[in-house]
């Protein structure tokens, strides 16, 4: 059994515009690309054990939630999968069919603060900012690279919310 957060987020080739060092009184210039072609990122991360498993869809729906659904399921097939995520409609969608292997618990309504799951993109979006991508391949090619950087001892401690652990169910 293993506890996991799911979320979603995109990256798309419209520029995300973020903090940048200058000098006082001077406005950072970086490179902007106003073009609204995205794709999305499914996660889900542990911080029991620091695994992961994502996926790049082309969209977010209830579609492509289901095949998350079933890959992750096929990913160590003998582990039953606990996996908390918010509210998102296509996550209650009733043409879903959970895998026997899942089982999933939605957080409170509007409280993305609980999900530890938003901290990596955090991660993500902060390496994605002021950076100019021209291609959908580009921002793929971009969300390989830092997927494959992403550590089991990075997702332990930037998933690892005192809650989760607070009355000594999980150990880390």
């Amino acid at each position: 059994m293993n506890l996991y957060f799911q979320d979603e987020s995109r990256f798309g080739l419209f520029t995300r515009n973020g903090k940048a060092l200058t000098a006082k009184g001077i406005k950072p210039i970086c490179p902007f690309h106003q073009v609204f072609k995205s794709i999305y990122l499914f996660g889900a991360f542990s911080p029991i054990n620091g695994d992961r498993f994502l996926l790049e869809m082309p969209n977010c729906d209830a579609a492509n939630f289901q095949l998350f659904l079933n890959e992750f399921a096929e990913q160590n097939p003998k582990e039953f999968k606990i996996i908390v995520l918010d509210n998102g409609a296509f996550h209650k969608a009733k043409t879903l069919v959970i895998p026997q292997n899942i089982s999933l618990i939605f957080l409170p309504p509007y409280s993305p603060e609980l999900n530890p799951a938003e901290n990596i993109w955090a991660r993500y979006k902060r390496q994605f900012s002021n950076k100019l991508h021209t291609t959908l391949d580009e921002v793929s090619e971009f969300i390989t690279n830092e997927t494959n950087m992403l550590t089991d001892q990075m997702i332990k401690s930037t998933c690892a919310f005192k809650y989760i652990f607070a009355d000594g169910i999980w150990t880390m």
